[in-house]
């Protein structure tokens, strides 16, 4: 069953009732076809001992290969995706894949290479890996990589191992580390997860930390800074070297999250700032698939103060042979099995090759652009509570649509039915009712300008008819489900009925 749907600006599609798996198909039906099996019976029973021989499955569905692929390409299109239009999650990054990153992970010598081959037959695997490695510390200055971390937050949690270390092995362990009040919320949960007290910087009125604040909060028992730069509110640290210059005079270390290096890359080396660790989101910054809980890929770089204490094993490179160093006795261990996510790391490393230094610059001054041009044009309609200068992505919020009783939540909702996806809501935290929008560098001006027409008309569509605002989306699948009670409450267990 399907029904089609239509918005005010001309956006049509079927929508199909599709119902589980389990309920679908009749007895006999196979989605395969397979010759008989040639070993015995009884010679199959003997392969594994009775007591490892679980019941038989009942209840299975049976279905055609027609039924399953119908099934699935259905449920695919209920799906919001960077394939279908546009993602403007501000802090996320969520720009395009492109395709021949896909078609290299699959070439089968990379894709078909076993985590356990023996060095000697992985030696393009290991190649690629260094390579990685020294492209991410050229863009960024840092003086060694690690490749191991399998997320953005396992990377803040590696650097953080790695100053922890450092300070058991240079002297006194410390026990807390300062943060902005605008932090991305992993930040906090890195550094409990690694034994610190977080102490938050307020922020100041332009939305920077606030450098008397630092000044007093800074002592011998702080063992780093953990910031972003440009910060969550997508605006540059200013006194980014006033800042790196008081926490290393107290005897601490200055983590930087990478979230927001699309805005930096090919422009300026963040260790350039002062910056001792920095962990690079694949998936943010150089086009790995982001979302759907992974595999994902956080590598983390550091000063050469802070290499030994990285991840084993290490991959060097000994006149043209690769292998996996282990003995390094002051590292903090593995992180991660094998070698880190590789299908991953692939595409990145693809990404950085197919740009090539210029491509990586013109990247990121694309993505501040956009992100600019959105920022002026919305300016007038929507409240900016920081209107200093931005960088890869602004944050507007919804006080002056509150005067109709439209919330964040409304426009957000809104904004489905014109075919977008919302931008991120409520956060950063700082930002009463916040929107937060980065468009990246792969939206032309095409799509800006539609979005920007669409966010337009909600704001007229708010002082003319405010209440069609608090049942949006219309035309989504879904519409407003309770979304905490999802979360606490999830149902992820199909039963039958009878």
């Amino acid at each position: 069953m399907a029904h089609a749907e239509e918005s005010k600006t001309g956006i049509k599609g079927l929508v199909f009732e599709e119902p589980p798996v389990f309920e679908l198909g009749s007895p006999g039906r196979r989605a395969y076809s397979l010759p008989s099996s040639t070993i015995p019976e009884v010679e199959l029973q003997t392969l594994l001992p009775p007591e490892e021989l679980r019941d038989p499955i009942d209840h299975l569905p049976e279905l055609s290969e027609l039924d399953v692929v119908r099934h699935y390409t259905r449920l695919s299109q209920w799906n919001f995706s960077i394939d279908s239009a546009f993602y403007p999650l501000g802090s996320c990054t969520m720009k395009y894949n492109p395709k021949i990153n896909e078609d290299m992970a699959r070439l089968p010598g990379f894709a078909q290479n076993h985590p356990y081959a023996p060095e000697p037959l992985s030696q393009g695997s290991l190649r690629l890996l260094h390579e990685l490695q020294e492209f991410l510390q050229e863009v960024s200055g840092m003086d060694a990589v690690s490749l191991q971390p399998a997320a953005g937050a396992h990377g803040e949690m590696t650097g953080m191992l790695t100053i922890r270390a450092y300070h058991q092995a240079t002297g006194k362990q410390r026990s807390k580390v300062l943060m902005p009040d605008s932090a991305h919320g992993t930040n906090p949960a890195s550094c409990t997860l690694c034994g610190y007290d977080v102490v938050h910087i307020p922020s100041n009125a332009e939305g920077l930390i606030d450098i008397d604040k630092l000044r007093n909060l800074m002592d011998e028992d702080t063992a780093a800074i953990m910031l972003t730069n440009p910060n969550t509110l997508g605006m540059f640290e200013k006194d980014i070297l006033e800042i790196t210059e008081i926490v290393h005079g107290k005897g601490g270390l200055v983590y930087c999250d990478g979230a927001n290096l699309n805005a930096l890359m090919g422009v300026c080396k963040i260790a350039t700032m002062g910056v001792d660790v920095l962990h690079f989101n694949l998936h943010k910054t150089f086009s790995t698939p982001h979302g759907g809980g992974g595999p994902g890929a956080g590598p983390v770089g550091v000063k050469k103060i802070l290499e030994p204490y990285l991840p084993v094993p290490r991959i060097v490179n000994d006149n043209g042979q690769f292998s996996l160093d282990y003995d390094r006795p002051e590292s903090v261990g593995k992180v991660r099995a094998f070698y880190g996510n590789f299908g991953i790391l692939l595409r990145a490393y693809v990404y950085i090759r197919t740009l090539g230094p210029d491509g990586l610059r013109q990247a990121c001054e694309s993505a501040v652009l956009n992100a600019n041009y959105i920022k002026a044009r919305l300016r007038d309609t929507y409240f900016l509570p920081y209107p200093g200068p931005s960088l890869h992505e602004c944050v507007f919020n919804d006080k002056n649509q509150l005067k109709q009783n439209v919330k964040t939540m409304d426009i957000a909702k809104a904004l489905i039915d014109k075919g977008f996806h919302p931008p991120t809501v409520y956060f950063p935290l700082i930002v009463k009712g916040a929107l937060m929008v980065e468009p990246t560098e792969t939206e032309s001006k095409e799509t800006l300008d539609e979005f920007i027409q669409a966010m337009k008309e909600i704001a007229k569509q708010a002082e003319n008819d405010a209440e069609s605002f608090h049942d949006a989306p219309y035309l989504s699948k879904v519409s407003r489900p309770d979304e905490a009670r999802a979360a606490r409450h999830p149902k992820l267990r199909w039963k039958p009925t009878s």
